[in-house]
Protein backbone atom coordinates (compact mmCIF):
# COMPACT_ATOMS: atom_id res chain seq x y z
CA UNK A 1 0.00 0.00 0.00
CA UNK A 2 1.56 3.70 -0.98
CA UNK A 3 1.86 6.32 1.71
CA UNK A 4 -0.54 8.22 0.63
CA UNK A 5 -3.35 5.38 1.00
CA UNK A 6 -2.17 4.28 4.48
CA UNK A 7 -2.74 7.58 5.53
CA UNK A 8 -6.02 8.09 4.21
CA UNK A 9 -6.83 4.97 5.41
CA UNK A 10 -5.56 6.32 8.95
CA UNK A 11 -7.53 8.96 8.36
CA UNK A 12 -10.35 7.48 7.34
CA UNK A 13 -10.56 5.68 10.50
CA UNK A 14 -10.52 8.22 12.91
CA UNK A 15 -13.28 10.06 10.80
CA UNK A 16 -15.81 7.62 10.75
CA UNK A 17 -16.97 7.26 14.35
CA UNK A 18 -17.33 11.56 13.81
CA UNK A 19 -20.11 11.01 11.46
CA UNK A 20 -21.79 7.87 12.99
CA UNK A 21 -22.07 9.69 16.15
CA UNK A 22 -23.42 12.86 14.27
CA UNK A 23 -26.08 10.95 12.56
CA UNK A 24 -27.35 8.62 15.55
CA UNK A 25 -27.30 10.52 18.77
CA UNK A 26 -28.20 13.90 16.90
CA UNK A 27 -29.70 13.08 13.27
CA UNK A 28 -32.73 15.38 14.34
CA UNK A 29 -31.06 18.48 14.97
CA UNK A 30 -32.18 21.46 12.50
CA UNK A 31 -29.25 23.11 10.86
CA UNK A 32 -31.29 25.43 8.71
CA UNK A 33 -34.59 26.66 7.42
CA UNK A 34 -35.59 27.00 3.84
CA UNK A 35 -37.36 29.67 1.98
CA UNK A 36 -39.77 29.56 -1.11
CA UNK A 37 -36.91 32.17 -3.00
CA UNK A 38 -34.14 29.52 -1.87
CA UNK A 39 -36.46 26.51 -3.55
CA UNK A 40 -37.27 28.38 -6.54
CA UNK A 41 -33.96 29.81 -6.95
CA UNK A 42 -32.20 27.54 -7.11
CA UNK A 43 -31.70 26.28 -3.40
CA UNK A 44 -29.03 29.21 -3.00
CA UNK A 45 -27.45 29.15 0.32
CA UNK A 46 -29.48 26.14 1.90
CA UNK A 47 -27.22 24.42 4.08
CA UNK A 48 -27.62 20.54 2.90
CA UNK A 49 -24.32 19.27 1.53
CA UNK A 50 -20.91 17.88 3.72
CA UNK A 51 -17.42 18.48 2.81
CA UNK A 52 -14.02 18.60 4.66
CA UNK A 53 -11.81 19.51 1.64
CA UNK A 54 -12.80 22.70 1.06
CA UNK A 55 -15.29 25.85 2.62
CA UNK A 56 -15.96 29.22 0.80
CA UNK A 57 -15.42 31.26 3.73
CA UNK A 58 -17.16 35.46 2.83
CA UNK A 59 -14.20 36.97 4.17
CA UNK A 60 -11.39 34.72 3.46
CA UNK A 61 -12.31 33.21 0.36
CA UNK A 62 -11.76 29.16 -0.26
CA UNK A 63 -10.36 27.56 3.10
CA UNK A 64 -8.38 24.33 1.98
CA UNK A 65 -8.60 21.84 4.49
CA UNK A 66 -9.04 24.91 6.92
CA UNK A 67 -6.31 27.00 5.40
CA UNK A 68 -6.48 30.31 3.15
CA UNK A 69 -5.23 29.91 -0.20
CA UNK A 70 -1.72 32.29 0.79
CA UNK A 71 -1.55 29.70 3.94
CA UNK A 72 -2.04 26.80 1.28
CA UNK A 73 0.72 28.37 -1.25
CA UNK A 74 2.75 28.97 1.41
CA UNK A 75 2.99 25.87 3.72
CA UNK A 76 3.26 23.33 0.92
CA UNK A 77 6.49 22.18 0.17
CA UNK A 78 8.50 23.22 -3.13
CA UNK A 79 11.38 23.66 -5.37
CA UNK A 80 13.68 26.17 -4.85
CA UNK A 81 13.23 26.35 -8.79
CA UNK A 82 9.69 26.81 -8.60
CA UNK A 83 7.53 29.58 -7.84
CA UNK A 84 4.48 27.55 -7.10
CA UNK A 85 4.10 23.99 -5.02
CA UNK A 86 3.16 20.59 -6.90
CA UNK A 87 0.41 19.72 -7.58
CA UNK A 88 1.04 16.75 -5.93
CA UNK A 89 1.44 17.75 -2.29
CA UNK A 90 -1.64 19.66 -2.76
CA UNK A 91 -3.59 16.61 -3.75
CA UNK A 92 -2.02 14.57 -0.41
CA UNK A 93 -2.64 17.52 2.00
CA UNK A 94 -6.51 17.37 -0.05
CA UNK A 95 -6.86 13.99 0.74
CA UNK A 96 -5.35 13.67 3.73
CA UNK A 97 -5.20 16.92 5.41
CA UNK A 98 -1.99 16.85 6.33
CA UNK A 99 0.53 18.96 5.00
CA UNK A 100 3.26 16.37 3.01
CA UNK A 101 6.52 16.11 3.45
CA UNK A 102 8.68 16.42 0.45
CA UNK A 103 9.56 12.65 0.09
CA UNK A 104 5.51 12.44 0.71
CA UNK A 105 5.45 14.53 -2.86
CA UNK A 106 7.57 12.58 -4.21
CA UNK A 107 5.56 9.51 -3.22
CA UNK A 108 2.72 10.60 -5.11
CA UNK A 109 5.01 11.93 -8.29
CA UNK A 110 5.96 8.41 -8.43
CA UNK A 111 2.37 6.96 -8.09
CA UNK A 112 1.38 9.44 -10.76
CA UNK A 113 3.96 8.75 -13.20
CA UNK A 114 3.63 4.88 -12.88
CA UNK A 115 -0.56 5.28 -13.60
CA UNK A 116 0.22 8.10 -16.41
CA UNK A 117 0.35 5.85 -19.75
CA UNK A 118 -2.81 6.77 -21.37
CA UNK A 119 -4.55 3.59 -24.10
CA UNK A 120 -4.27 4.24 -27.27
CA UNK A 121 -7.89 4.07 -27.73
CA UNK A 122 -8.64 7.11 -25.60
CA UNK A 123 -5.83 8.78 -28.73
CA UNK A 124 -8.11 7.10 -31.48
CA UNK A 125 -11.74 7.97 -30.00
CA UNK A 126 -10.53 11.75 -29.90
CA UNK A 127 -9.19 11.46 -33.23
CA UNK A 128 -11.92 10.17 -34.94
CA UNK A 129 -14.39 13.21 -33.63
CA UNK A 130 -14.83 15.84 -35.78
CA UNK A 131 -11.91 18.49 -35.47
CA UNK A 132 -14.33 21.32 -34.86
CA UNK A 133 -15.92 19.44 -31.73
CA UNK A 134 -15.77 21.89 -28.52
CA UNK A 135 -12.66 20.38 -26.50
CA UNK A 136 -14.93 19.88 -23.39
CA UNK A 137 -16.82 17.40 -25.42
CA UNK A 138 -13.81 15.80 -26.52
CA UNK A 139 -12.29 15.64 -22.82
CA UNK A 140 -15.24 14.70 -21.39
CA UNK A 141 -15.79 11.67 -24.01
CA UNK A 142 -12.38 10.80 -23.47
CA UNK A 143 -12.74 9.90 -19.70
CA UNK A 144 -15.72 8.03 -20.14
CA UNK A 145 -14.49 5.91 -22.97
CA UNK A 146 -11.60 4.87 -20.42
CA UNK A 147 -14.64 4.04 -17.85
CA UNK A 148 -14.35 0.07 -18.91
CA UNK A 149 -11.31 0.11 -16.98
CA UNK A 150 -12.80 0.85 -13.89
CA UNK A 151 -11.40 -0.69 -10.26
CA UNK A 152 -14.66 0.11 -8.70
CA UNK A 153 -17.30 -0.98 -11.36
CA UNK A 154 -15.49 -4.57 -11.56
CA UNK A 155 -14.84 -4.68 -7.64
CA UNK A 156 -18.61 -3.79 -7.26
CA UNK A 157 -20.11 -6.47 -9.33
CA UNK A 158 -17.38 -8.93 -7.41
CA UNK A 159 -19.33 -8.00 -3.93
CA UNK A 160 -16.87 -5.87 -2.60
CA UNK A 161 -17.68 -4.64 1.14
CA UNK A 162 -19.03 -1.00 1.70
CA UNK A 163 -16.41 -0.44 3.71
CA UNK A 164 -13.81 -0.51 1.37
CA UNK A 165 -15.57 0.86 -1.29
CA UNK A 166 -13.26 4.02 -0.85
CA UNK A 167 -10.22 1.91 -1.69
CA UNK A 168 -11.52 1.05 -5.56
CA UNK A 169 -12.35 4.89 -5.76
CA UNK A 170 -9.01 5.85 -4.90
CA UNK A 171 -7.23 3.23 -7.14
CA UNK A 172 -9.59 4.88 -10.43
CA UNK A 173 -9.20 8.45 -9.00
CA UNK A 174 -5.40 7.71 -9.20
CA UNK A 175 -5.42 6.10 -12.85
CA UNK A 176 -7.81 8.90 -13.94
CA UNK A 177 -6.25 12.16 -12.84
CA UNK A 178 -2.34 10.78 -13.30
CA UNK A 179 -3.57 11.07 -17.55
CA UNK A 180 -5.70 14.08 -17.17
CA UNK A 181 -2.54 16.29 -18.12
CA UNK A 182 -1.46 14.20 -21.29
CA UNK A 183 -5.54 13.93 -22.60
CA UNK A 184 -5.64 17.68 -22.15
CA UNK A 185 -2.54 18.34 -23.44
CA UNK A 186 -3.59 15.90 -26.59
CA UNK A 187 -6.28 17.65 -27.16
CA UNK A 188 -5.26 21.01 -27.49
CA UNK A 189 -2.06 20.31 -29.65
CA UNK A 190 -4.55 17.80 -32.07
CA UNK A 191 -6.82 20.98 -32.30
CA UNK A 192 -4.66 24.02 -32.19
CA UNK A 193 -1.33 22.50 -33.25
CA UNK A 194 -2.15 20.90 -36.61
CA UNK A 195 -1.78 17.33 -34.22
CA UNK A 196 2.21 18.13 -33.68
CA UNK A 197 2.09 16.09 -30.32
CA UNK A 198 4.73 16.40 -27.72
CA UNK A 199 5.45 12.93 -25.73
CA UNK A 200 5.26 13.50 -22.26
CA UNK A 201 8.32 13.45 -19.61
CA UNK A 202 8.34 11.35 -16.55
CA UNK A 203 10.80 13.05 -14.89
CA UNK A 204 8.55 15.90 -14.67
CA UNK A 205 5.82 16.83 -11.78
CA UNK A 206 1.76 17.15 -12.78
CA UNK A 207 2.22 20.93 -14.11
CA UNK A 208 5.56 20.66 -15.34
CA UNK A 209 4.94 17.96 -17.76
CA UNK A 210 1.57 19.43 -18.55
CA UNK A 211 3.51 22.80 -19.71
CA UNK A 212 5.97 20.51 -21.55
CA UNK A 213 3.02 18.59 -23.23
CA UNK A 214 1.60 22.11 -24.18
CA UNK A 215 4.91 23.21 -25.64
CA UNK A 216 5.04 26.44 -24.10
CA UNK A 217 8.67 27.18 -21.97
CA UNK A 218 8.88 28.60 -18.81
CA UNK A 219 7.54 29.64 -16.43
CA UNK A 220 4.00 28.58 -17.67
CA UNK A 221 4.70 25.04 -15.43
CA UNK A 222 4.30 27.36 -12.63
CA UNK A 223 1.07 29.11 -14.52
CA UNK A 224 -0.41 25.41 -14.19
CA UNK A 225 0.48 24.54 -11.02
CA UNK A 226 -1.06 27.75 -9.95
CA UNK A 227 -4.18 27.35 -11.73
CA UNK A 228 -4.61 24.17 -11.00
CA UNK A 229 -4.48 24.31 -7.03
CA UNK A 230 -6.68 27.24 -7.22
CA UNK A 231 -9.40 25.87 -9.45
CA UNK A 232 -9.86 22.68 -7.34
CA UNK A 233 -12.88 22.61 -5.16
CA UNK A 234 -15.05 25.40 -4.31
CA UNK A 235 -17.13 23.81 -1.50
CA UNK A 236 -19.33 21.27 -2.45
CA UNK A 237 -22.73 22.76 -4.12
CA UNK A 238 -21.63 24.41 -7.25
CA UNK A 239 -22.67 23.07 -10.46
CA UNK A 240 -19.15 20.93 -11.17
CA UNK A 241 -18.44 19.61 -7.68
CA UNK A 242 -22.21 19.09 -7.34
CA UNK A 243 -22.73 17.18 -10.63
CA UNK A 244 -19.33 15.08 -9.33
CA UNK A 245 -20.95 14.10 -5.86
CA UNK A 246 -24.27 13.37 -7.14
CA UNK A 247 -23.61 10.83 -9.53
CA UNK A 248 -21.21 9.72 -7.51
CA UNK A 249 -23.60 8.88 -4.58
CA UNK A 250 -25.57 6.50 -7.03
CA UNK A 251 -22.51 4.43 -7.14
CA UNK A 252 -21.35 5.54 -10.18
CA UNK A 253 -17.27 5.15 -10.93
CA UNK A 254 -15.10 8.08 -10.94
CA UNK A 255 -14.71 8.11 -14.43
CA UNK A 256 -18.95 8.35 -14.83
CA UNK A 257 -18.72 11.21 -12.24
CA UNK A 258 -15.71 13.10 -13.81
CA UNK A 259 -17.18 13.19 -17.33
CA UNK A 260 -20.62 14.14 -15.53
CA UNK A 261 -18.65 17.08 -13.55
CA UNK A 262 -17.23 18.33 -16.60
CA UNK A 263 -20.29 18.40 -18.49
CA UNK A 264 -21.85 21.03 -15.83
CA UNK A 265 -18.39 22.78 -15.83
CA UNK A 266 -18.92 23.31 -19.49
CA UNK A 267 -22.32 25.82 -18.96
CA UNK A 268 -21.67 29.68 -19.66
CA UNK A 269 -22.85 30.42 -16.54
CA UNK A 270 -20.10 28.26 -14.36
CA UNK A 271 -16.80 27.06 -15.95
CA UNK A 272 -16.92 29.47 -19.41
CA UNK A 273 -17.21 32.48 -17.18
CA UNK A 274 -13.43 32.93 -17.57
CA UNK A 275 -13.50 33.09 -21.22
CA UNK A 276 -16.56 35.39 -21.72
CA UNK A 277 -14.41 37.90 -19.16
CA UNK A 278 -11.47 37.58 -21.94
CA UNK A 279 -13.72 37.92 -24.92
CA UNK A 280 -15.39 41.40 -23.29
CA UNK A 281 -11.55 42.82 -22.14
CA UNK A 282 -10.88 42.83 -26.03
CA UNK A 283 -13.91 44.16 -26.70
CA UNK A 284 -12.96 47.37 -24.29
CA UNK A 285 -9.41 47.49 -26.05
CA UNK A 286 -11.08 47.52 -29.65
CA UNK A 287 -13.06 50.06 -28.54
CA UNK A 288 -10.59 52.20 -26.51
CA UNK A 289 -8.15 51.98 -29.86
CA UNK A 290 -5.51 49.61 -28.15
CA UNK A 291 -4.10 52.38 -26.27
CA UNK A 292 -3.66 52.10 -22.74
CA UNK A 293 -6.42 54.29 -20.62
CA UNK A 294 -5.49 56.70 -18.00
CA UNK A 295 -7.54 55.92 -14.44
CA UNK A 296 -10.87 58.88 -15.47
CA UNK A 297 -11.02 57.44 -19.03
CA UNK A 298 -11.17 53.83 -17.68
CA UNK A 299 -13.68 55.42 -15.07
CA UNK A 300 -15.91 56.85 -17.93
CA UNK A 301 -16.01 53.77 -19.46
CA UNK A 302 -17.66 51.73 -16.82
CA UNK A 303 -19.96 54.22 -15.83
CA UNK A 304 -21.08 54.74 -19.47
CA UNK A 305 -21.12 50.99 -19.63
CA UNK A 306 -23.19 50.37 -16.50
CA UNK A 307 -25.42 53.55 -17.74
CA UNK A 308 -25.75 51.20 -20.62
CA UNK A 309 -27.91 48.72 -18.90
CA UNK A 310 -24.44 46.81 -19.23
CA UNK A 311 -22.63 44.64 -16.40
CA UNK A 312 -18.83 44.32 -15.70
CA UNK A 313 -17.95 41.09 -16.37
CA UNK A 314 -15.54 39.10 -13.74
CA UNK A 315 -16.77 41.32 -10.51
CA UNK A 316 -19.05 39.84 -7.70
CA UNK A 317 -19.63 36.71 -6.22
CA UNK A 318 -22.51 35.38 -4.78
CA UNK A 319 -20.71 34.35 -1.42
CA UNK A 320 -17.71 36.54 -0.98
CA UNK A 321 -17.34 39.99 0.32
CA UNK A 322 -13.92 40.63 -0.61
CA UNK A 323 -11.58 40.34 -3.52
CA UNK A 324 -11.24 36.70 -4.02
CA UNK A 325 -7.69 35.47 -3.02
CA UNK A 326 -8.05 33.68 -6.40
CA UNK A 327 -7.94 36.49 -8.14
CA UNK A 328 -4.57 38.06 -5.54
CA UNK A 329 -2.89 35.01 -6.08
CA UNK A 330 -3.04 35.20 -9.74
CA UNK A 331 -2.71 39.18 -9.89
CA UNK A 332 0.98 38.81 -8.29
CA UNK A 333 2.17 36.30 -10.52
CA UNK A 334 1.10 39.02 -13.20
CA UNK A 335 2.64 41.78 -11.70
CA UNK A 336 6.15 39.88 -11.59
CA UNK A 337 5.92 38.63 -14.94
CA UNK A 338 3.53 40.25 -16.97
CA UNK A 339 3.34 43.76 -15.46
CA UNK A 340 3.36 45.81 -18.82
CA UNK A 341 1.43 43.27 -20.92
CA UNK A 342 -1.33 45.81 -22.73
CA UNK A 343 -4.74 43.35 -21.64
CA UNK A 344 -3.01 43.01 -17.89
CA UNK A 345 -2.69 46.78 -18.06
CA UNK A 346 -6.75 46.43 -18.48
CA UNK A 347 -7.44 44.33 -15.41
CA UNK A 348 -5.00 46.82 -13.54
CA UNK A 349 -7.22 49.83 -14.35
CA UNK A 350 -10.45 47.65 -14.17
CA UNK A 351 -9.08 47.06 -10.68
CA UNK A 352 -8.87 50.35 -9.66
CA UNK A 353 -11.56 51.69 -10.63
CA UNK A 354 -14.58 49.39 -10.81
CA UNK A 355 -15.17 48.24 -6.90
CA UNK A 356 -15.48 52.11 -5.66
CA UNK A 357 -18.17 52.72 -8.85
CA UNK A 358 -20.14 49.55 -7.83
CA UNK A 359 -20.09 50.32 -4.28
CA UNK A 360 -21.40 53.80 -5.10
CA UNK A 361 -24.33 52.63 -7.27
CA UNK A 362 -25.30 50.25 -5.15
CA UNK A 363 -24.90 47.21 -7.30
CA UNK A 364 -23.02 44.69 -6.28
CA UNK A 365 -22.50 43.75 -2.47
CA UNK A 366 -19.46 42.45 -3.74
CA UNK A 367 -18.24 44.87 -6.29
CA UNK A 368 -14.72 42.88 -6.37
CA UNK A 369 -13.24 41.21 -8.83
CA UNK A 370 -13.44 37.22 -8.72
CA UNK A 371 -11.08 34.61 -10.58
CA UNK A 372 -12.45 35.07 -13.64
CA UNK A 373 -11.33 38.77 -13.89
CA UNK A 374 -7.66 37.48 -14.12
CA UNK A 375 -7.54 34.06 -15.36
CA UNK A 376 -8.11 34.24 -18.89
CA UNK A 377 -5.19 36.87 -19.08
CA UNK A 378 -2.33 34.77 -17.73
CA UNK A 379 -3.50 32.28 -20.33
CA UNK A 380 -3.80 34.57 -23.34
CA UNK A 381 0.19 35.76 -22.44
CA UNK A 382 1.48 32.73 -22.39
CA UNK A 383 0.06 31.82 -26.19
CA UNK A 384 -3.09 29.90 -24.76
CA UNK A 385 -5.06 31.91 -27.34
CA UNK A 386 -8.49 29.50 -27.49
CA UNK A 387 -11.09 30.64 -25.50
CA UNK A 388 -12.62 27.28 -25.22
CA UNK A 389 -9.80 25.24 -24.02
CA UNK A 390 -9.87 27.52 -20.76
CA UNK A 391 -12.34 25.35 -19.11
CA UNK A 392 -10.59 21.91 -20.13
CA UNK A 393 -7.58 23.53 -17.60
CA UNK A 394 -10.46 24.75 -15.24
CA UNK A 395 -11.62 21.00 -15.55
CA UNK A 396 -8.29 19.50 -14.48
CA UNK A 397 -7.97 21.60 -11.46
CA UNK A 398 -11.26 20.67 -10.07
CA UNK A 399 -11.26 17.04 -10.48
CA UNK A 400 -8.47 17.28 -7.97
CA UNK A 401 -11.20 18.43 -5.61
CA UNK A 402 -13.89 16.19 -6.97
CA UNK A 403 -12.17 13.28 -6.68
CA UNK A 404 -11.14 13.77 -3.34
CA UNK A 405 -14.91 14.52 -1.84
CA UNK A 406 -15.87 11.29 -3.39
CA UNK A 407 -13.47 8.88 -2.01
CA UNK A 408 -14.52 10.90 0.95
CA UNK A 409 -18.02 10.30 0.58
CA UNK A 410 -17.51 6.69 0.21
CA UNK A 411 -15.34 5.89 2.84
CA UNK A 412 -17.68 7.62 5.28
CA UNK A 413 -20.57 5.98 3.43
CA UNK A 414 -23.15 8.89 2.52
CA UNK A 415 -25.88 7.91 0.76
CA UNK A 416 -27.54 8.50 -2.49
CA UNK A 417 -28.77 12.46 -3.19
CA UNK A 418 -32.33 12.28 -2.94
CA UNK A 419 -34.06 15.73 -1.99
CA UNK A 420 -37.68 16.19 -2.27
CA UNK A 421 -39.90 18.01 -4.75
CA UNK A 422 -43.00 20.56 -3.93
CA UNK A 423 -45.55 21.21 -6.64
CA UNK A 424 -46.38 24.92 -7.76
CA UNK A 425 -49.60 24.31 -5.96
CA UNK A 426 -47.18 23.15 -2.69
CA UNK A 427 -45.87 26.25 -2.62
CA UNK A 428 -48.88 28.67 -3.07
CA UNK A 429 -50.22 26.95 -0.10
CA UNK A 430 -47.18 27.59 2.17
CA UNK A 431 -47.22 31.41 1.26
CA UNK A 432 -50.51 31.22 2.52
CA UNK A 433 -50.43 29.58 5.40
CA UNK A 434 -52.48 26.59 4.47
CA UNK A 435 -51.01 23.11 5.15
CA UNK A 436 -49.95 20.78 2.37
CA UNK A 437 -49.18 16.75 2.46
Amino acid sequence: MSGLKQKLQERILAERPRTEKLLKEFGNVKVDEVTIGQIIGGMRDIKSLVTDISYLDPYEGIRFRGLTIPEVLEKLPKEPQYEMPFVEGFFYFLLTGEMPTKQEVEEVHKEFNARKDVPKYVFDVIRAMPLDSHPMTMFSTAIMTMQKDSVFAKEYHKGIKKTVYWEAYYEDAMNLLAKLPEIAAFIYRLKYRNGDIIPGDPHLDFGGNFAHMMGIKKPYDDVARLYFILHSDHESGNVSAHTGHLVASALSDIFYATSAMLNGLAGPLHGLANEEVLRWLHGVMDTMGGKIPTEDEMKKFVNDTLDGGKVIPGFGHAVLRKTDPRYMAQREFCLKHLPNDPLFKYVDLLFKVVPDILLARGKAKNPWPNVDAQSGVIQWYYDVKEYEFYTVLFGIGRALGVSSNIIWSRALGYPIERPKSLTTKMLEDAAAGKKSD
